[in-house]
């Protein structure tokens, strides 16, 4: 095993989940019956089961395929027929490797740290991906959120990392702590992006507490439509962290506003045939044709607001009901996106941009909760790794006409970094890459 670069021992040391590094269950939403596996940044040993070594030090000139074979996995290497086993591992041999993985009919996607493929009951691949949890939380927030300010990652960050130490063993039972989709939180790539990283890494050691000091659960949704929803107008329970606020900030964005047309009789018979409504009676059927919500109700004639959401397919329960007795149509004039409980992510977007601190942000969207800070965590290490980020950022904006290329990547660039200076090198961004700069033994 190579050695590990010290700038990058943080990695290692973020103790502030139960576990220092996750195991996440890629593509979990697909049926994987074929993979095609390749390398851009360093090597793996490619490991049978738990110790067989298949074969060691795979990296960019090769080529995994890999197919479900009965209960095995059979290994084909740029061509040559490897055999089949229970499972197969890649292994990094350093913290700055890169996994580009490729299902037949899907998108691409990369992923740092270590995989481990086997196959399921159903007899396709099944892909877990073991990985540092702090790169796991980056790689959240990159799927979560858009943005370009720093301070909208660190809150992402903050209340991904809170939901994942208090969920951390929510797929225990299925060999695996999360899985890349919204039942957890999305994570569809490793983090490509320093200004993603950097936001990550300043919340590092961060949590959000309640009054008693233990971990919140922390929803999020894309827009609440200028109110958040109490806990049990939208799930059973009223926590008394997330309560409905005033939240002008989602107005005026991406998802602040949509429109549903849908025919009179369809709207009309949804709730004669499926909720047992007289339509008939006058105060019914005026009700459910000129319902409005300047603020958030939860119910429409004794109909829970959710479970229309659910089957009309509606972006939020946060709507009014114009009718248009001309054409016979009920328009839907929705607010927001998502269930609108706890933090809104365009709300927070737009306090970010008016200056807004991140600690005011969350404590707008979580009543009475807190940011707790790990004393413990390690400081020097993340101070000096976010100090280099912020270095390959600066020589980002500097450089935007140059053509980038895989070996730019800033992981790999923040290696380069380091090793120069172990070699007492001053690193140039704006001259020409050294033979002797790609001759560095990973």
């Amino acid at each position: 095993m190579k050695r590990l670069l010290p700038i990058l021992c943080f990695l290692l040391l973020t103790a502030t989940a139960s576990a220092d590094r996750v195991k996440v269950r890629l593509f979990s939403n697909n049926t994987i019956d074929f993979i095609n596996i390749s390398f851009d940044l360093g090597t793996y040993n490619l490991v049978s089961g738990d110790t067989a070594v298949i074969e060691s030090e795979v990296g960019n000139d090769k080529s995994v395929e890999l197919t479900p074979q009965g209960r095995n996995v059979h290994v084909s290497i740029n061509g040559y027929d490897y055999g089949s086993h229970p499972s197969v591992s890649f292994l990094a041999t350093d913290t700055a490797c890169i996994l580009c993985l490729n299902p037949r009919n899907l998108k691409q996607r990369t992923y740092e740290g270590n995989l481990t493929v086997s196959v399921n009951k159903n007899g396709k691949l099944l892909l877990i991906n073991d990985v540092e949890f702090e790169t796991y939380i980056a790689g959240v927030v990159q799927s979560e959120i858009y943005g370009n300010e720093t301070d909208i990652f660190r809150v992402q960050a903050i209340i991904s990392r809170t939901w994942a130490m208090k969920n951390i063993n929510k797929h225990a039972s299925e060999g695996y702590n999360f899985c890349d989709q919204v039942h957890c939180q999305a994570y569809l790539n490793r983090c490509v992006r320093p200004d993603i990283m950097l936001g990550t890494m300043m919340s590092s050691g961060m949590t959000i507490v309640d009054s008693t000091g233990n971990l919140i659960e922390t929803p999020f949704h894309a827009n609440s439509g200028g109110q958040t929803a109490n806990s049990e107008d939208v799930w059973r329970a009223a926590v008394p962290y997330l309560r409905s606020v005033s939240d002008t900030f989602s107005y005026h964005m991406r998802q602040s506003e949509w429109v549903k047309v849908i025919n009179e009789d369809k709207w009309l018979k949804y709730f004669s045939s499926k909720h047992k409504l007289n339509t008939s009676d006058d105060s019914i059927r005026n009700e459910l044709l000129t319902f409005s919500q300047s603020t958030r109700k939860v119910r429409i004639c004794g109909v829970p607001l959710t479970r229309i959401r659910t089957d009309f397919q509606l972006r939020s329960t946060f709507f009014s009901v114009l009718y248009d007795s001309t054409s016979h149509r009920v328009t839907l004039s929705g607010h927001g996106f998502g269930h609108g409980v706890g933090l809104s992510q365009e709300g927070t977007i737009r306090m970010v941009g008016l200056g807004i601190a991140y600690d005011s942000i969350i404590r707008h969207y979580y009543t009475g909760a807190h940011i707790l800070y790990d004393e413990e965590h390690p400081r020097t290490y993340v101070e000096n790794y976010i100090h280099k980020i912020a270095q390959i950022i600066e020589e980002d904006k500097s450089s935007s006409t140059r053509t980038i290329s895989k070996k730019d990547d800033w992981l790999g660039r923040l290696f380069r970094i380091r090793d120069r200076e172990e070699r007492e090198e001053t690193y140039d961004p704006r001259s020409d890459d050294l033979d002797q700069d790609w001759l560095y033994d990973w």
